[in-house]
């Protein structure tokens, strides 16, 4: 949810359910997952009131998704549930935890490792942790930049690698891009960022960075008129280059479920990942309240 620990709790109540589609930016409620899949109710060691940005890699067969566990005074921890067909899923226990609040989880694999780069707002930085062992311990690595920064996103393409960040935690309107030569160090401030300024509709990042028919897709959430309205999805088909504006899918990919579910009041994180050609799976979050 990803709101530093001096901020009111979300009002909402945030639960995670399992989507498909033929795309990433196209994306509806699974059929066979009795969505939402994790909720408040499934966390046993975490006093929780609220899960919320899931993410997911696929080892050896499973399912692991990670996701922010918040609980009533504004402090999340990191939790883990594991899946052996992504539908059933299996609440684990916290695996991070810290005397500040974290949140966004953005896990993914590098050569034999895996690494986690969740919100550390508190630290006024954004810090790099490596499972040792996966998937139950995390250890820190290094703070990687300074500042500030909200869901950072970070990801590997064309043999470098980039975050994008929210500059602004509590506004919600700037997008802020660094990069780097190496995961561990060597990050700096893009000179084209930040890249938005003064648009809380699509500034702050919604999930993975995600590759697609040769460029990349970023998602975005729409915090107009409320924080996590829904999630808007943008083709970067020249990325690094940054001189052509990005291209929006025709309509947002997670909108509100109009009959009053679980997804009721808002959606604002999507983790898609491919399984076959044509078929990709993605760990979603909705609220309702």
């Amino acid at each position: 949810m990803s709101q530093a620990a001096v901020s009111p709790p979300e009002p909402r109540f945030w639960s995670i359910g399992i989507y498909r589609g033929n795309s990433p930016v196209s994306l509806a409620p699974h059929p066979e997952a009795k969505n939402p899949v994790l909720t408040r109710a499934h966390v046993t060691d975490f006093p929780a009131r609220f899960v919320a940005d899931p993410f997911m890699v696929r080892r050896n067969g499973s399912w692991y998704m990670f996701f922010e566990v918040m609980n009533d005074v504004g402090i999340g921890a990191i939790g883990l549930a594991t899946s052996a067909d992504s539908l059933a899923w299996e609440y684990q226990k916290i695996v991070l935890r810290e005397p500040f609040h974290l949140s966004y989880p953005c896990v993914f694999e590098w050569g034999t490792d895996h690494y986690m780069a969740p919100e550390t707002l508190a630290t006024k930085t954004v810090r790099l942790y490596r499972a040792d062992p996966f998937p139950f311990r995390w250890i820190p690595v290094a703070d990687l930049v300074s500042g500030s920064l909200a869901d950072p996103s970070i990801f590997l393409y064309k043999g470098r690698w980039w975050m994008f960040a929210c500059g602004t935690p509590y506004r919600h309107d700037s997008l802020r891009l660094f990069e780097s030569g190496h995961l561990a160090h060597g990050w700096f401030e893009n000179p084209a960022s930040p890249l938005i300024e003064n648009n809380r509709r699509i500034s702050r990042p919604a999930g993975r960075v995600t590759p697609y028919q040769g460029g990349l897709i970023r998602f975005a959430q729409d915090c107009y008129p409320d924080y996590g309205a829904r999630v808007r999805a943008f083709s970067m088909d020249d990325f690094p280059i940054l001189r052509h504006p990005e291209v929006e899918a025709p309509q947002p990919i997670l909108l509100p479920d109009a009959g009053g579910g679980w997804a009721s009041s808002g959606m604002h994180h999507v983790d898609p990942h491919l399984i076959s050609p044509g078929e990709w799976i993605a760990c979603v979050d909705g609220s309702q309240g």
